[in-house]
């Protein structure tokens, strides 16, 4: 089976939709959405009608992200002032069903041998950031899984549990596929579908074949322009349609 690993998608549409079909081209049958749907971006209601389809459809799972958290009404999340702005008006797009998916969605998910989780699996409810090797093995260690997949880092990165026990990290590159052998644990950091921050605005996420333990990491051309232009038109701050346009 080809399990497609989406994380934060922060409102974009456009990004979301290509990310799916690219996806859907190369095999996939499962998608996982890992977190932060919204926030950002101007197209929430979209968004998340879009997973709660493919979840209400059994094509999909998903977990929650510190922004669905602070859209569906969680005020303990501290954001700058642009972020908390989006927030609020998201808020205010948002049906009362679909505040309520994003409100009932687990921390924590985990399947067979696979967890998923936005942040860190050592505690998903304060949002660490898996920003290093010390972050890296306490969420492997509290996952108690083979194979870890989250986001919130919105740049990938892959480590791998080596015989020291310390975990080793590794840079993937875009479309080439990387054996992720059973007898190793792993924790990939997929990178954001819908607001990239490398300098590359392409959307990003990654494809695992888990029957040939095989994770393959790609970035995706969707119309930035029109994304970037929905922004405008909110309202919303102008930060934010520039970093979708440059990836910066």
């Amino acid at each position: 089976m080809k399990l497609a690993l989406i994380a934060d998608i922060h409102s974009n549409i456009e990004a979301f939709d290509a990310c799916l079909a690219h996806a859907r081209d190369r095999g996939a049958q499962r998608f996982a959405l890992l977190g932060d749907l919204v926030g950002y971006n101007a197209d929430p209601v979209a968004v998340v009608a879009r997973a709660m389809q493919l979840v209400e459809a059994g094509a999909a799972v998903a977990v929650q992200g510190n922004h669905d958290a602070a859209a569906a009404g969680d005020v303990s999340e501290r954001m700058n002032e642009a972020a908390a702005a989006a927030i609020r008006w998201t808020q205010r797009q948002l049906a009362p069903h679909q505040a309520d998916f994003l409100r009932s969605l687990p921390l924590v998910l985990r399947e067979g041998s696979v967890c998923l989780v936005h942040a860190s699996a050592a505690a998903p409810e304060r949002w660490v950031y898996v920003m290093d090797t010390r972050a890296a093995a306490a969420s492997l260690d509290a996952a108690e899984s083979p194979y870890v997949f989250c986001g919130h880092v919105h740049d990938p990165l892959l480590y791998y549990m080596g015989a020291d026990r310390r975990p080793q990290p590794f840079l993937p590159v875009a479309g080439i596929s990387i054996p992720v052998a059973r007898h190793r644990r792993w924790l990939s950091i997929v990178g954001s579908c819908g607001q990239p921050r490398d300098g590359d605005p392409r959307a990003r996420y990654a494809l695992f074949d888990i029957d040939r333990a095989l994770l393959t990491f790609h970035r995706i051309d969707y119309d930035q322009a029109t994304a970037a232009g929905k922004v405008r038109r909110a309202g919303l701050p102008e930060e934010f349609a520039r970093r979708l346009e440059s990836g910066r």
